[in-house]
């Protein structure tokens, strides 16, 4: 089934072009996704698995992830990297005890596939691209009919061996929040629905919750050059204490050094306005370019509102403008892009001229 095809449901555009956008009002969606009584259809996400003796070892090696220790139906994530630390995919992951699923982001699934099956070699493990599963999101402990197993996000916490770049828990917007992703038969998601003592919300609610909790989305919010350091993505994707895997050098350099080339921002946008931002528009300070925005939202009570990447050295309370809408930029990276972990810096005495 389609859920486009359910009443009142308007198709979204752009990635999310084959789910619905909403059903008629997606400011009462976003209340009902909070209070736990709606799901939101995210079969557009992409899911890889991985079975055989050998998978949480072997993905293990391969990405920021501690995951040898992975017991049946815990909830992590991780991020695959280039050589030089940038994020190329990052998964949501659950193990059932025989299959790892990794679940990505639209257009995310065959880069991931791709990599995987180059670096087999000798394994144990056979990978497959799914197409016969679906996918529901919510927020909440209820149980979705028909699921086969319910990853659970595990953001804002900062995971064991990571560290924050953004709000401790204790004061983060997210703090509290119980967002789920269940994965079903695709056979079964018309069933689901209509045993979900429920109601359905669209992407525009689901998006405009994920970025009022800074919650990076891998397709909008990451792009060629993305670190996971200026998302704040540390702290529940990367364990800096594991072995060698591409782009921990960097990663590493970054966290003892600091000061990674730009910071995230949650963009409180004039609502005067009735358009948002288009992904990439740029961030003006004056007439001087210095970010992008890379997500934007109509939240039911902050109204619109944007995630953002700014040079890391823009200044905190300037004046900033977004394709003409005056924007004032909350910090979530601290922009001097250090941590706890982050090495003093001793400070060079100028010798006289």
């Amino acid at each position: 089934m389609s859920t486009l095809n359910l009443p009142g449901a308007v198709p979204g555009d752009g990635i999310d072009a084959t789910v619905p956008a909403h059903y008629g009002s997606p400011a009462r969606e976003q209340r009902a996704l909070l209070a736990g009584t709606a799901l939101v259809d995210l079969s557009h996400m992409e899911v890889v698995t991985v079975s055989g003796p050998d998978r949480l070892t072997w993905v293990h090696s391969l990405t920021t992830q501690h995951l040898t220790d992975l017991q049946p139906g815990e909830s992590t994530e991780l991020i695959l990297l280039t050589v030089e630390g940038r994020i190329h995919v990052a998964a949501y992951v659950q193990d059932d005890g025989e299959t790892l699923y990794l679940l990505t982001d639209v257009g995310s699934g065959e880069e991931l596939l791709s990599f995987l099956q180059k670096m087999k070699f000798m394994m144990r493990v056979e990978i497959t691209l799914r197409d016969d599963l679906a996918l529901l999101g919510g927020y909440g402990t209820a149980a979705v009919p028909r699921a086969i197993l319910t990853w659970r996000d595990p953001w804002p916490h900062v995971a064991p061996k990571s560290v924050a770049y953004g709000p401790p828990t204790s004061d983060h917007p997210a703090k509290g929040r119980e967002r789920f992703i269940a994965v079903l038969a695709k056979d079964d998601l018309a069933d689901a629905i209509e045993e979900w003592e429920g109601t359905m919300a669209g992407m525009l609610a689901w998006e405009a919750q994920r970025i009022v909790d800074l919650r990076p989305r891998p397709a909008l919010d990451a792009d060629e050059k993305s670190l996971p350091h200026e998302w704040d993505w540390l702290r529940t994707a990367v364990h800096l204490e594991k072995g060698c895997y591409r782009g921990q050098e960097a990663i590493a350099r970054t966290v003892n050094l600091g000061r990674p080339p730009r910071r995230a921002v949650l963009l409180q946008l004039d609502g005067s306005e009735e358009r948002l931002p288009a992904h990439g528009t740029e961030i003006l300070m004056g007439e001087k370019v210095v970010g992008t925005v890379t997500s934007a939202a109509r939240d039911m009570d902050h109204g619109p509102v944007a995630l953002g990447l700014l040079k890391r050295n823009t200044p905190v309370d300037t004046a900033l403008t977004v394709d003409g809408i005056p924007a004032l930029a909350e910090v979530i990276v601290n922009p001097d892009g250090r941590t706890e972990l982050s090495y003093d810096r001793p400070k060079i005495r100028r010798l006289p001229s």
